[in-house]
């Protein structure tokens, strides 16, 4: 789905739709109270999010496998692999497997660390284990109450923050941001803004950028046409043109959107250079992928140290 636009700012719309969010709120809650989670054989470090998607929470989990990758540790990836028709747990093995199986996060992922898709995270915590992991990444799962936490991260994106901060449907929040502060162990602010909203006094705030790749330099001062579905696809128009990139067009489809081969071959049929998301490449049918540029975004902290000290804590020892 796209974001409607009175999520970013308080309308009568929003404010008509605040008794939904209220009730809500607190079936969540509740929801959170009543569930007793299951804990793993293995540390389990869970990257979410209070928004629903756009926050950066996958180039957090990225960045924190490569690091542990480098640390020699044989951590995985736990996901839920959001769109993705699989439901049993499952190793994802990206020459065999497609976005329309088991999501398309769960692809990029795969391609850092060896990824477990599970709509059960317990069950698919245990499958991890038998293939011997050493540490588990929830990519997602804060609002998760079935698999225990060792470390809880809470993704925000510095440039939008909360939208006006209210919880769905009146606004962009899964629940209200002070009770995802409460469980969240540090909180990583991704693209610090004047927009990003206040932390919870007490708990450690990283922060982090995200970088696109080299390939972007190809692209500047020429003329292309961007599309992407993501959760907030101003932001990837956006960097391309802070990089000198000229958009002829720019198409946003919904978040996890699968193209179809007619949408592609729409694209092309412009006759311009197209660029996309990693994310998207993936969504798309594969004997047109190569026709396509892709500009992958990394993440960067500004202090890694911090983050380091942090996955310490939890290292087997």
């Amino acid at each position: 789905m796209k974001a409607p636009a009175f999520w970013h700012s308080n309308t009568i719309v929003s404010a008509m739709l605040a008794p939904f969010a209220k009730a809500y709120a607190a079936a969540s809650a509740c929801h959170l109270r009543h569930i007793k989670p299951v804990r793993a054989r293995v540390p389990v470090i869970c990257v979410g999010n209070v928004t629903l998607g756009g926050a950066g929470k996958t180039p957090v989990a990225l960045a924190i496998g490569q690091m542990l990758r480098d640390r020699g540790l044989n951590a995985f990836y736990l996901s839920r692999g959001y769109g993705g028709e699989r439901t049993e747990p499952l190793l994802v093995n990206p020459l065999i497997h497609t976005a329309a199986e088991v999501g398309d996060e769960p692809l990029l992922l795969a391609r850092v660390l060896p990824t477990v898709v599970a709509t059960r995270r317990p069950d698919g915590a245990k499958l991890a284990a038998a293939y011997g992991a050493e540490m588990l990444i929830m990519d997602d799962g804060l609002q998760n109450p079935y698999l225990h936490k060792d470390l809880s991260l809470l993704v925000i994106d510095g440039t939008y923050g909360f939208g006006n901060g209210r919880v769905v449907p009146a606004g962009p929040l899964r629940e209200p941001a002070e009770a995802a502060m409460a469980r969240a162990d540090a909180v990583i602010i991704v693209n610090p803004s004047e927009k990003t909203p206040a932390v919870k006094e007490g708990i450690p705030v990283l922060h982090a950028r995200t970088v696109p790749d080299s390939m972007i330099e190809d692209f500047k001062g020429k003329t292309v046409v961007a599309f992407c579905g993501i959760a907030q696809p101003e932001k990837f128009f956006s960097l391309l043109e802070a990089h000198g990139v000229t958009l002829a067009q720019r198409k946003a489809f919904a978040d996890h959107h699968p193209y179809s081969r007619a949408e592609i071959e729409s694209l092309l049929g412009l006759g311009l250079p197209l660029v996309t998301t990693a994310k998207d490449k993936v969504r798309i049918p594969a004997d047109l992928q190569q026709q396509i540029t892709t500009v992958e975004i990394s993440l960067e902290f500004e202090d890694k140290s911090a983050i380091d000290l942090l996955l310490q804590k939890l290292s087997p020892s």
